[in-house]
């Protein structure tokens, strides 16, 4: 098969609102996470977490903290067609997605969200 899955650059925290104010803190006082400037969402925050991205992001209808991830596939039509093969569910409702982008969202077995996103050098 020519269809490959690799670790997307993006990890995403989805926080309850009221422990979004201390899980910032935690990342940028505690454990001292170097902060990526220009996240420009008062919702949204990043931290720089080994080559990734940590993405902190205020969710007022969560009433605990989920993680989100990001995968990259070769061929994001393929992607789609394998997954579905494979009873992958398919979960764009959950958040929509920057028009433009060529991505979608799977839960795995666990409920845990992922982001299939094309290959960025494609």
């Amino acid at each position: 098969m020519d269809l490959e899955f690799e670790p997307g650059q993006n990890i995403a925290m989805k926080i309850p609102a009221h422990e979004y104010e201390d899980t910032v803190r935690f990342y940028r006082e505690v454990l001292r996470f170097k902060e990526i400037a220009g996240s420009g969402a008062h919702d949204t925050s990043k931290f720089e977490f080994g080559d990734k991205v940590l993405w902190l992001d205020r969710v007022s209808s969560l009433s605990q903290s989920e993680i989100w991830l990001e995968v990259v596939a070769s061929d994001i039509g393929k992607a789609a067609e394998y997954l579905k093969e494979q009873g992958c569910h398919r979960r764009d409702e959950i958040e929509p997605l920057p028009d433009g982008l060529k991505a979608f969202w799977i839960s795995s077995p666990s409920n845990i969200i992922h982001l299939v996103s094309s290959n960025y050098d494609t």
